[in-house]
């Protein structure tokens, strides 16, 4: 149940209440919006703004764990809180273009301007957080999967 981590921030792009939130409503979606809703998270938190509120970071991150799963062979969505069309082998299918806008949110989300950032930053400097996205970074770093990379 997704409640049961209620004010708990962990250092997973789905270990808060509020991307489990994100990902109950992409779960209830329509199959056929599911992808525009990853895209609008991602734009929220790459799109310049002064300041990246928590809850918006927490969104991009878990859309940008989505496409570094799907569209770049990242670290699988194993967590008890993703969405659950996905741990039952459901897919999206974002598009290529997905892959630099997840760079540009993921950026911002750990950037100075990220009230994310400070949270985990205050935890344990960030280290957490930094070990635990590194190998989705690389993923979404060399980009979306082709038939050559398979």
């Amino acid at each position: 149940m997704r409640s049961e981590r209620h004010g708990r921030l962990g250092s997973g792009p789905f270990d808060n209440d509020t991307a489990a939130d994100w990902c109950g409503h992409l779960d209830d979606a329509n199959p056929e919006d599911r992808a525009a809703m990853v895209q609008q998270a991602l734009l929220r938190a790459a799109e310049p703004a002064d300041y990246l509120d928590a809850s918006e970071g927490c969104e991009a991150m878990a859309a940008i764990a989505i496409v570094g799963a799907e569209r770049c062979g990242g670290p699988p969505v194993t967590s008890t809180y993703a969405p659950d069309f996905l741990l039952a082998g459901g897919r999206i299918e974002p598009s290529d273009d997905f892959v630099p806008l997840a760079l540009r949110a993921l950026d911002r989300v750990l950037g100075e301007d990220s009230e994310l950032w400070q949270l985990w930053e205050e935890a344990d400097g960030g280290r957490s957080l930094l070990a635990e996205i590194e190998p989705l970074r690389a993923a979404l770093a060399r980009g979306p999967l082709t038939g050559e990379n398979f």
